[in-house]
């Protein structure tokens, strides 16, 4: 298969800025880069939006994002990459999803839009401007995709699952204090 130049220039430039943006996301969370909170803080927010126990959430959503995001932005085992990406985003989109859509309201618009990128680019592949090309796509293979997708679509159903849980007996427990 030879490189189609354009699409390929394309897919890198969407896999380098948006992967860019999850590692830094992740970052934040993992080891308190740009600003962020570090795993503690990150874990004691967690707790509080009903992710539980919080610590390990906040490691699963920083590796999801930042190792999802580098995964992506070098272009090795991308539908893994992408799977892992789109399922932490799935958690910030229940997140904010009280919020309406827009992220001008706190809304999940900008964590959906970086989950379908990721997810788009788990799906399409990394072209040719990538590790999983120099390595003959041994890491993305179709059984690949599905199985990746496969298990980032139940690890999410289940985290954002027992959230929803969470924050349905806090709030009995509020409603009968």
């Amino acid at each position: 298969m030879g490189c189609l130049h354009r699409k390929d220039l394309g897919l890198l430039a969407v896999r380098l800025g948006t992967g860019g943006v999850l590692f830094a996301h992740g970052a934040q969370k993992l080891f308190g880069w740009f600003g962020g909170e570090g795993i503690e803080g990150t874990g004691q927010a967690m707790e509080a939006m009903g992710f539980r126990p919080g610590k390990p959430s906040a490691v699963a959503a920083g590796l999801g994002e930042a190792g999802g995001g580098l995964l992506l932005a070098l272009g090795i085992a991308t539908p893994a990459a992408g799977a892992a990406a789109a399922g932490a985003m799935s958690g910030a989109v229940a997140v904010h999803r009280p919020h309406g859509f827009f992220a001008a309201a706190g809304g999940y618009e900008y964590p959906a839009y970086l989950g379908f990128v990721a997810a788009s680019l788990g799906l399409s592949g990394a072209g040719c401007y990538s590790f999983d090309h120099l390595t003959r796509y041994r890491l993305d293979r179709p059984a690949m995709i599905l199985l990746a997708f496969g298990v980032s679509t139940a690890a999410a159903l289940a985290v954002v699952g027992r959230r929803e849980q969470t924050l349905a007996a806090k709030s009995q427990e509020t409603e009968t204090d």
